[in-house]
């Protein structure tokens, strides 16, 4: 990753191409670690502290109309650093997982689908970001580490960086399953960096700060 700053500026119609009003990218997005007090939709009344609470941001409990239970518990960021792509441009990362745990008798369906596009970020001027999946497992041992264990990083974006995002899974009963989630940003942010995954219904949202984008679906099997 180079050092150098570049000038960058956002059009709607691509990722982050040529517009009018540019401003330099700073070095770094603020992840601060602090936890804040989580929505009382994304706060489990009944979780047990556990050794990898420091890591977590926000935790609830989903219920269906058929009593089936989950749990989702979403991290604080890591990360925080630039990312200089294959053409120069300079972007800034940071790392997430969500951790989501089947306590139904059912299996579970889970689809999440990110499109190539980017979204914008209401509470920062011409900030705009990108949500993308990385393949590599996420485990709780990974949680101690550098951006999470996330070791091929810089080689995913090259790859990824302008293509959707997709992943599937089944989630067998009684287990949990782990996943990263890689926000990339064209500037640095107003205030720090929180996302979070949950449910409504049977659709899959994903909120980065205020900005929440419905991306998927969970059925029961």
């Amino acid at each position: 990753m180079r050092k150098s700053l570049i000038v960058l500026s956002i059009a709607t119609t691509g990722l982050f191409s040529c517009g009018q009003g540019s401003k330099s990218t700073p070095d770094t997005v603020t992840v601060d670690k602090e936890k804040v007090e989580s929505p009382e939709k994304f706060k489990s009344q009944n979780q047990p502290t556990t050794d990898n609470e420091k890591y977590i941001d926000t935790r609830y409990e989903y219920t269906d109309a058929e009593g089936r239970r989950l749990l989702i518990q979403n991290s604080l960021p890591k990360g925080g650093l630039k990312y200089t792509d294959t053409n120069g441009n300079d972007f800034l990362y940071a790392i997430f997982w969500t951790r989501i745990t089947n306590e139904a008798v059912n299996p579970l369906e889970l689809s999440i689908h990110f499109p190539a596009d980017a979204f914008k970020l209401p509470s920062s001027a011409d900030t705009y970001f990108k949500l993308l999946l990385p393949p590599e497992t996420m485990t709780l041992e990974n949680e101690p580490l550098f951006n999470y264990g996330l070791t091929s990083l810089e080689s995913f974006l090259d790859n990824e960086l302008h293509k959707s995002s997709s992943v599937q899974k089944t989630i067998n009963p009684n287990s949990s399953t782990m996943f990263y989630v890689v926000t990339l940003f064209n500037k640095g942010v107003d205030g720090v960096v929180r996302a979070a995954l949950s449910f409504k219904d049977q659709t899959v949202f994903y909120r980065v700060n205020e900005k929440e984008i419905a991306c998927g679906q969970i059925n029961f099997n």
